[in-house]
Parts: C-alpha cells; sequence; structure tokens
C-alpha cells in the first residue's frame, strides 16, 4: 500500500464534494440560484432523493458471511460512545436548534457515500465486502439517531410532545427508506437467483430509475448547501466549528481506531487489516453531507450544519492521510 496514494485519494474524494459546495455559493452570488431554489432543493434532496439512496445501498447487500459478528458488536458499541460523546458535547451549547447538529457531527460520519471506496483502496475487495456489511448496521443507525436528536432539542415541552415527535420520527423519509431498504433485502435474499436475475432483465428500468434518483442526491445536497453557506456566519460559529471539526476527525477515529488496535495487539479480539480499513473510513470520514439537508429540513441551525460539513472535509483530508499512515506503522 502506498501512503501517497491513500493521501491523494482521500483529496479525490473530498475535494469535490468542497468544489460543489463552492459551485452552490458562486450560483447563489451571482443571482443563478435564489433563496426559493435552496429551500425547494432541501425538500427534493431529503424528502426524494437521500430515502432512494439509502433503500438502494441497504437493498442491494447480498452477502453477510464474510464479516464477523465481532466487529458488528463493537461498531455499535463505538457509535454509542461517540453518542454519548455528542450528547455531552451538546449540554454546553445553549441554543437548541444548534445541540442536535452539533451531536450529530460527532457521531455521524460520511461512510455512506466515502466509506466502501476508501475501505477499496485501502484494503481491495475485503475491505469492500467489510465496508459494504457494516454500511447495513451503521446506516440505519446515524440516520436513525439523528432524526431523533435533531427532533428531540427543538421538540415543544408539553402534554403529547413525546408521541408527536414518535409519528414524526417515524413518518421521516429516511427512516421509511431504510426500513423499505430492508423489506427489499430481504425479499431479493429470499428468491431464488434465477428468478432476480429474470426480473431484474426484465424490469430494468425500474434499478435505473431509482439509480438516477440516489445519484442525483450527493451534487443537488451539495449545490444547496453551496446555496446556504455564508462565510460571514464562520466568526459567529468559530467556536463550534473548532470543537465539532476536533471531535469529528481527530477525537472519533482516534477512539474507533485505537480502541480496536489496543484489542488487537492486546489479543483481545483480533482485527483483520480489512477491518482496520474499514475502521479508518468509518470513524475518520467527515460529517455526513446529508446531516446539513436534515438540519435544515427538521428546524435546526441548518447554516451552523453547512459549515462543520465544509470545515470537517477540509480538515480530514489531512487526518485521514494521518490515520492511514498510523495504521500502517502499527
Amino acid at each position: 500500500m502506498n501512503i501517497l496514494d491513500i493521501f491523494i485519494f482521500s483529496v479525490n474524494a473530498i475535494l469535490p464534494m468542497i468544489l460543489l459546495i463552492f459551485l452552490g455559493y458562486s450560483l447563489k452570488v451571482k443571482g443563478l440560484i435564489s433563496k426559493e431554489f435552496v429551500a425547494n432543493g432541501n425538500k427534493v434532496v431529503f424528502k426524494v432523493c437521500l430515502p432512494v439512496l439509502l433503500f438502494l445501498n441497504i437493498s442491494e447487500i447480498e452477502d453477510f458471511s464474510e464479516i464477523k459478528i465481532s466487529s458488528v458488536i463493537y461498531v455499535i458499541i463505538i457509535i454509542s460512545v461517540l453518542i454519548f460523546l455528542g450528547f455531552i458535547t451538546s449540554l454546553f451549547v445553549k441554543d437548541k436548534k444548534q445541540k442536535g447538529v452539533m451531536m450529530q457531527c460527532v457521531f455521524r460520519s460520511n461512510f455512506a457515500l466515502i466509506g466502501v471506496p476508501l475501505s477499496e483502496l485501502i484494503a481491495g475487495s475485503d475491505g469492500v465486502v467489510c465496508a459494504a456489511v457494516l454500511s447495513v448496521f451503521t446506516i440505519p443507525i446515524y440516520n436513525i439517531v439523528a432524526v431523533i436528536v435533531l427532533t428531540a432539542f427543538t421538540g415543544e415541552k408539553k402534554k403529547g410532545a413525546v408521541l408527536n415527535q414518535l409519528k414524526a420520527i417515524a413518518k421521516n423519509p429516511l427512516i421509511i427508506g431504510v426500513i423499505l431498504g430492508f423489506i427489499a433485502m430481504i425479499i431479493k435474499n429470499s428468491l431464488p437467483g434465477g428468478l432476480v436475475q429474470t426480473l431484474s432483465v426484465n424490469f430494468e428500468f425500474v434499478p435505473k430509475f431509482l439509480g438516477y434518483i440516489s445519484k442525483m442526491a450527493t451534487p443537488l445536497a451539495l449545490l444547496v448547501l453551496g446555496g446556504q453557506f455564508e462565510f460571514s456566519s464562520v466568526k459567529g460559529y468559530r467556536k463550534m466549528i473548532v470543537s465539532a471539526t476536533v471531535l469529528r476527525t481527530i477525537v472519533a477515529p482516534g477512539i474507533g481506531i485505537g480502541v480496536a488496535a489496543f484489542l488487537t495487539k492486546s489479543g483481545i479480539v483480533m482485527f483483520e487489516p480489512a477491518l482496520f480499513a474499514t475502521f479508518i473510513a468509518l470513524f475518520g470520514t467527515p460529517v455526513a453531507v446529508s446531516s446539513a439537508i436534515m438540519a435544515e429540513a427538521m428546524d435546526n441551525d441548518g447554516q451552523l450544519a453547512a459549515q462543520l460539513v465544509v470545515w470537517t472535509s477540509v480538515v480530514s483530508m489531512f487526518t485521514l492521510f494521518v490515520f492511514v499512515f498510523l495504521c500502517r506503522m502499527l
């Protein structure tokens, strides 16, 4: 494995996101996109594109046999620790519309978009298998918990509020996409292989149609983020940007990768190299692009969320290189 190749890949994986955000910002400055476009674009991404993307990611999983249950348990435990750390962080935030934004930045990475290709570059096909199977567990956890925290802090504190929040969570498009993805995965894996292939050939327009929608999610989301981004807001958010970026790009991967290295070196749990590649992609990537779209759509501080997407993406180009290098040294 060439360390320089990893660094170049990290730049190539993250820089297009930053350039698309900058394009959206430039289009806004030139008056080519309006506030109405940004608002409606948010709704389209949140209610249509992202749910379809989640549905396809989960429904296309085929093989669970090559994943060890110990790695699944480990990932769930570490994510739970990061969720708790995010909650502690939120206690120091006064504005209730910023609490959920800060909290999800701590535990929620961009694993869905960057995780699989990054795992493949580091560990080849073995890394792809680990990343793909773990995504079945991590993607639902990330999105369900994000919906909960973005709803809980801004919800009304009165009788019936909890029930209303639960209803809102159940109706959330991302949750629906996850559930339908699991249903489709179960049905597909229960059918004979020949029948699945026949249906895929005869009704090819269905996966193509859904594929077009899912591919539109990331570029449209980034353009919309750029359209709502304000450089003048950096000063007002400076402390939160610095603390959240450090937690997302240094502390979170430090915990997730460091504990795994300790367990392996101690012989308590033996994690293979391909899993370390997945841990780097899972815990070390920037905050998910969809986090800002969700924050805006769910009446949280979308501006802060957009700032965190940009700055964690920039910083992670360097921190990913560092963590890959350290794992190689170990």
